[in-house]
């Protein structure tokens, strides 16, 4: 039996999601296990992995249950070889969680590198991964970036891409293929100022804002997809409201939209996707690729529909609820407010606000 008594975390599954659903809790505490059992399910909006055990040892200090939202990075339980072992006199390292950001990409190394010098999460770069090579190397220089902006890059007409993470990159794909607008440069706090996303440069971070805006600015397209934390996305709208950027709607060129339908401001519209006859999208809405919206559905704000999900007709969607992918909602359905839908899951009646519902499920079970 392996002599160590290790810590183990819940592991980054996707890496524009850091929440996720503990979907099945297959360990107690006090039990044995052996090398490739499983201690739980986890679940994303995209994407769904089982955390394996390494070695064998017997669990011990398990922090959360079935059906919870927990965090990529948060302490999950104690693998110890001695029957016997007393988690009191050995407390694991724990994230604090009000203090850990919603975008933080760490390897667990790096994570008890940064807990055992006390370094603030809040100032490291998100949105890239972050390695024990890297906590060193932003602690030796440690330096305020600015970049001067040719006054000849500075179009009032031109959009600036608040994030440039994995939807980012989509939306950069997606402006080009629509070929009417110019791409300005990208804002994010865990890049570096002058360097570059798909020949796009990074500009500024959002204290940058009111300075671009200053400089004659005025449009910005939200970047932040907000799969896991929609607060992260409404934050980032009212940034650039706050200064005054507008937020156009993008679609692209091989989406469909029925004449009759009303899109809202800010909303962006992805690659095959559709939107039918006399359907209304709020504010902020995402229609990713290859999903269906069909006649006479109505989206909230900030509605996101995930690749491939397909809305029958007459759907209602609250505002701020997330959608999996390869979703299917039944005619006439209601889906409250700030609920999150799994991948492939089937909706047959209507759901209520702030609900749950794992991947491939079949609601009402």
């Amino acid at each position: 039996m392996s002599s160590t008594t290790k810590q183990i975390f819940f592991p980054f599954i996707n890496p524009n999601e850091p929440e996720m659903i503990l979907a099945a809790l297959l360990v107690k505490n006090g039990q044995f296990v052996s090398p490739g059992d499983m201690l739980c399910t986890l679940e994303t909006t995209k994407a769904t992995q089982e955390l394996i055990s390494d070695q064998e040892g017997y669990i011990f200090g398990i922090t959360a249950q079935a059906g919870e939202m927990v965090k990529a990075g948060e302490f999950f339980c104690i693998l110890s070889p001695n029957p016997n072992y007393r988690l009191e006199t050995q407390p694991p390292i724990e994230t604090n969680l009000s203090e850990f950001p919603s975008k933080l990409r760490i390897t667990q190394p790096a994570l008890k590198f940064a807990q055992e010098r006390g370094i603030d999460f809040q100032s490291l770069p998100k949105n890239e991964l972050i390695t024990i090579e890297k906590l060193k190397s932003l602690q030796a220089n440690n330096v305020v970036e600015e970049f001067a902006i040719p006054d000849s890059w500075i179009d009032p007409e031109a959009i600036i891409i608040y994030g440039g993470g994995g939807h980012g990159k989509s939306l950069i794909e997606l402006i080009r293929a629509a070929g009417h607008i110019q791409i300005a440069g990208i804002i994010d706090d865990g890049k570096s100022i002058g360097s570059s996303i798909l020949n796009i440069p990074v500009i500024g971070h959002k204290d940058h804002l009111q300075m671009l805006y200053q400089k004659g600015f005025r449009l910005a397209v939200n970047a932040v997809g907000g799969i896991s934390n929609l607060a992260d996305r409404v934050s980032v709208f009212e940034s650039l409201q706050s200064v005054g950027f507008s937020c156009p709607t993008v679609i692209h060129p091989t989406a469909w939209i029925e004449q009759s339908a009303m899109i809202g401001d800010g909303s962006q519209i992805f690659p095959h996707a559709y939107v039918g006859s006399d359907s209304k999208l709020g504010y902020g809405v995402i229609i990713n690729t290859g999903t269906i919206v069909s006649h006479d559905c109505g989206l909230g704000d900030y509605v996101n529909l995930s690749p491939g999900a397909i809305l029958a007709g007459e759907v209602k969607i609250g505002s701020s609820t997330l959608i999996g992918m390869g979703v299917t909602i039944n005619l006439q359905v209601r889906v409250g407010e700030h609920c999150r839908i799994g991948n492939g899951a089937t909706i047959k009646r209507d759901v209520p606000p702030n609900t749950i519902i794992h991947a491939g499920a079949i609601w009402p079970s």
